[in-house]
């Protein structure tokens, strides 16, 4: 697993490094811009490109660009500095005078090495600057960015204005929020993290999993054991209208590896499923012994639902899964059921549904993600996982920010496939915290097989069913 910092977090870890390890800012300076040298010299000669252009700000960013650009030109490549003139940070002075190659007003390159910003960026970025990010676009250079894309928001991954778009980002000490969440991905391009000897304090960072974290979650099943030793999911989902939140939460739960489901929905969604889901068993009654119950998916939003949350969370035992209908349902009757609870509970909203759950607007929780999901989980005493193209699971102590998915999970039917796999990895035994990480980070392994093999347009929820034990084949080997 890979820490993931904000901004404060990574300004302190600088500060650390260099007040108490008694680091000069100086020598780190040097030492980001040999590791941005490093990788902008290998996809130059990858491409067989020699003539480079780095673009440098006013800020330690730009001192970056200045120490890459030295470098660079002592390496042979052909490079010239575009250079913003403004109120420049001592150590970019620093790095400035030691430059002794050329400048330009053009841009224009084979390579172009973006250290115009970086994540401390909180502004809009308009006039020269946006200009100057625009020509950086439309150039066709192979653009590399030092640390964050500059217009890209560190904490969010927002763009500010404008942003330049990546092929390449070169983070420095560790990765940042900004990379992952909101348009991050879509702008960093490949993302390469060099350690240049800053340490991190404190713990409670984020955090992101790889395979190798997931696998545990996954452990090897003995042979003498049966259905009652792998639990029991149940999920109350559907209604006459959403049949089809009931198949896709039902079919994903099948797949988790617990012993049972149950499905305790109405009729009309029990005549419609029985014959196509012969291992579910159908109730007119929620199983209070069930390990793990999600509800929601496809009810509607109504005060029967309500009630029946109600009962849940002041009367079972095991862990509680919301969503869908069931976070509308709480948003419009009252959250503060949440407080006073007897099981354990996690809520998975997307944005918009977080926002009728905090009142908070959707613009304002994607300016900031990270600190308001911490803080309602906190709040509540909650699980949070808030959706998007890098989800947020969270306990209001340790959060992971999943990366894993494609754009086939952006289609009807996504979410009820996730609480229904989230409900069985709980029942068979998970943590809910880890229950919730692996089935998000699984079911995105999944669907960048569907996107693969059917592309993100034509790939459906059902698809993404059938391919999770594809995703559980490499987790496992």
């Amino acid at each position: 697993m890979e820490k993931v910092l904000t901004n404060s977090e990574m300004r302190s870890a600088d500060e650390f490094t260099i007040k108490s390890l008694n680091v000069p800012s100086q020598t780190l300076m040097g030492r980001a811009g040999e590791a941005i040298a490093e990788e902008v010299i290998k996809s130059a000669e990858r491409i067989g490109a020699k003539n480079i252009l780095v673009v440098c700000g006013t800020g330690n960013n730009g001192g970056d660009g200045y120490v890459c650009s030295q470098i660079l030109k002592l390496s042979g490549f052909a490079v010239k500095v575009y250079a913003v003139e403004g109120n420049y940070s001592e150590d970019c002075v620093s790095a400035k005078e030691k430059y002794t190659g050329n400048y330009t007003k053009e841009i224009c390159g084979d390579v172009i090495v973006d250290c115009l910003f970086g994540t401390g960026l909180t502004r809009e970025v308009s006039g020269d600057f946006a200009e100057v990010i625009a020509k950086i676009n439309d150039s066709g250079a192979f653009v590399v960015s030092a640390d964050i894309p500059s217009g890209l928001c560190g904490d969010s991954g927002k763009v500010l204005g404008c942003a330049v778009k990546a092929d390449l980002t070169v983070t420095i000490a560790e990765y940042k929020a900004g990379h992952f969440l909101g348009d991050g991905m879509d702008y960093c391009g490949t993302l390469i993290k060099k350690d240049i000897g800053i340490t991190c304090p404190d713990g409670g960072y984020a955090q992101i999993y790889g395979d190798a974290d997931v696998t545990s979650f996954y452990p090897k099943r003995k042979r003498n054991t049966n259905k009652g030793t792998y639990g029991s999911a149940n999920l109350i989902s559907g209604s006459g209208k959403y049949v089809g939140a009931s198949a896709l939460s039902a079919e994903a739960a099948l797949k988790s590896g617990c012993g049972y489901v149950r499905l305790t929905a109405c009729n009309a969604v029990k005549n419609a499923l029985a014959a196509k889901l012969p291992q579910v068993i159908f109730t007119e009654e929620t199983d209070f012994t069930s390990n793990s119950i999600a509800i929601g998916m496809g009810c509607g939003v109504n005060l029967e639902l309500y009630n029946t949350i109600v009962n849940l969370l002041k009367n079972y035992n095991g862990t509680l899964i919301i969503d869908a209908d069931g976070l509308n349902t709480i948003s419009e009757f009252g959250i503060d059921i949440l407080i006073n609870k007897k099981c354990r509970v996690i809520l998975t909203p997307h944005p918009k549904e977080f926002s009728r759950l905090t009142g908070i607007s959707v613009d304002k929780i994607l300016s900031d993600p990270l600190n308001i999901a911490k803080n309602f989980a906190k709040r509540y005493g909650v699980i949070l996982l808030l959706k998007g193209a890098a989800s947020i699971i969270t306990d209001g102590k340790k959060t992971v920010i999943n990366t894993k998915g494609s754009t086939a999970l952006s289609k009807a039917g996504s979410g009820d496939m996730l609480s229904g796999y989230m409900c069985g990895c709980i029942a068979r035994g998970l943590d809910p915290f880890d229950g919730a990480v692996c089935a998000a980070y699984t079911i995105g392994v999944a669907a960048e097989e569907v996107s693969k093999q059917k592309t993100d347009y034509c790939a459906t929820a059902k698809d993404i069913i059938k391919n999770i034990h594809i995703a559980v084949l490499r987790l496992t080997r």
